[in-house]
């Protein structure tokens, strides 16, 4: 099971939101390329950037940083957050440099764009499934749809995707643990045969621990993303990576 240290991007600084709300930020560096260097020095696998004034504007913002934290590591970098045409699908890994782009909001409402852009970019399209009582929220987390993330990812069971990032965004960045039901939503999208990393919550390594004992039983679940809690000294990453790879 891989650990993805998340660094969550605005105005080019390190910061973390609860529960996605862009009045509730705590900056926690104004050197996100540092930043990305400790967790990979602290064995990460992959990192897990989030373009949060791309999610508001849908296109990316901070690629720029982006690119320098790519230039900087040796490990893969992943990145979501206002990626909603091929043009951005395009910088981001053409020009940027990362090794696969997350779409959320664009997967919901074109379904046909992002079929077609997962097959011409096989195995770099992530789909990211925000939910909030299962259901997908969209636009940087600021509306809620109809949709339920099940049934969303049921739709692209048949395409190469390296991942779907499953976030319950009631939890995001509120230190509160990985909740049941989110852990049984992960289940069955793992059931349905796709790749799952888990997002939002993951505060303690209790938490690693439950995720890696679904991951033994569920191999699918093949990641756990973790964010405020590395930031504010509730484990190191080293100690997540070492429970992961146990």
């Amino acid at each position: 099971m891989d650990i993805l240290p998340a660094i969550d991007l605005r105005d080019g600084k390190c910061v973390r939101l609860r529960q996605g709300d862009y009045n509730q930020e705590t900056i926690f560096s104004d050197d996100p390329v540092a930043m990305a260097e400790q967790w990979q020095s602290q064995g990460a696998d992959i990192l897990h950037l989030v373009d949060l004034d791309g999610a508001k504007v849908g296109q990316p913002v901070n690629h720029e940083v982006v690119g320098e934290i790519v230039k900087a590591l040796s490990i893969p970098c992943q990145l979501g957050g206002g990626i909603r045409n091929e043009e951005s699908i395009r910088l981001l890994l053409e020009e940027i440099g990362v090794s696969r782009v997350i779409v959320g909001t664009a997967a919901l409402k074109d379904p046909e764009w992002f079929r077609e852009m997962a097959a011409k970019y096989p195995g770099q399209l992530c789909l990211g499934l925000d939910a909030k009582d299962s259901m997908v929220a969209t636009e940087g987390w600021l509306d809620v749809s109809q949709t339920s993330a099940i049934d969303l990812a049921k739709q692209y069971v048949d395409l190469d995707l390296p991942a779907v990032i499953y976030t319950n965004i009631a939890n995001d960045g509120m230190m509160q643990g990985v909740d049941e039901q989110t852990i049984a939503d992960m289940i069955e999208l793992a059931e349905l045969g796709l790749k799952v990393i888990a997002s939002g919550g993951v505060t303690s390594l209790d938490d690693i621990r439950r995720l890696k004992q679904v991951h033994l039983e569920h191999p699918n679940l093949t990641g756990a993303i973790t964010g405020r809690a590395i930031y504010e000294g509730a484990f190191r990453v080293s100690e997540a990576v070492s429970i992961a790879e146990a």
